[in-house]
This record gives C-alpha cells, structure tokens and sequence, in this order.
C-alpha cells in the first residue's frame, strides 16, 4: 500500500478528478494548503493596509492506494495537473503506507483501502 500526496494547483482540481476516475481512484481527501515555492515575495492591499504575501495557494490530495494503483494514479495527476506555465505546476509524492483501518468493518490492510 502507499500513500500518494500531490500538491496541484487550484485550477487544475477538476480536471485532476475526472483524470483519477478514469484509471478507477475515486476515493481521495483533498486540503486547500499555502507554501513557500521560490517566487518572490509581493506587496497586497487589503482595507487600506498593505502586507506581504510569500505563499502561494495550491490544493492537497492525499490519496491511499493499492501497489496495483500507484503508476496509473501518480500518471493521471501528471498528465492532468501540467498548466505548462512558468508557476510550479506542483509535485507528487509517494510514500509507504504501513496500514489501513476501515473504521465502519473494521478491515485492515488492501481490503481497507
């Protein structure tokens, strides 16, 4: 099993999904998140006081998967998440997941997922 976490931008959320569903992921979390990404810092007004930005807003998907899921699921946010612009188009991740508890059956493991 693993866990896949892919930073994407915002724009491309939807477009992401329906890549995911076509391959069969259709179960994912998703956090709205702001990091720091080499771009420089900018100046904001907001009621009258100005302030310094240095984040960028992305979206988080956390995803757990099968061994079986991993390429066809790491493939789909590549190829839709890509805006092709000079922005960071974001990352992927994948990391081991050591297990998984379906609190509703109790299933652990693959079954769980």
């Amino acid at each position: 099993m693993k866990m896949i976490e892919a930073i994407i931008q915002p724009a491309r959320l939807e477009a992401v999904k329906d890549a995911l569903c076509e391959v069969g992921v259709v179960r994912l979390t998703v956090s709205d998140v702001e990091g720091l990404g080499g771009k420089e810092k900018r100046t904001e007004t907001f009621r009258g006081q100005e302030y310094t930005v240095d984040t960028v807003r992305r979206v988080k998907l956390e995803i757990a998967v099968n061994e079986s899921f991993v390429e066809p699921t790491v493939e789909s946010i590549v190829r839709a998440g890509r805006l092709g612009e000079e922005d960071g188009d974001g990352k992927v991740f994948v990391l081991p997941l050591e297990d998984a508890v379906r609190i509703r059956t109790g299933e652990r493991g693959p079954e769980a997922i």
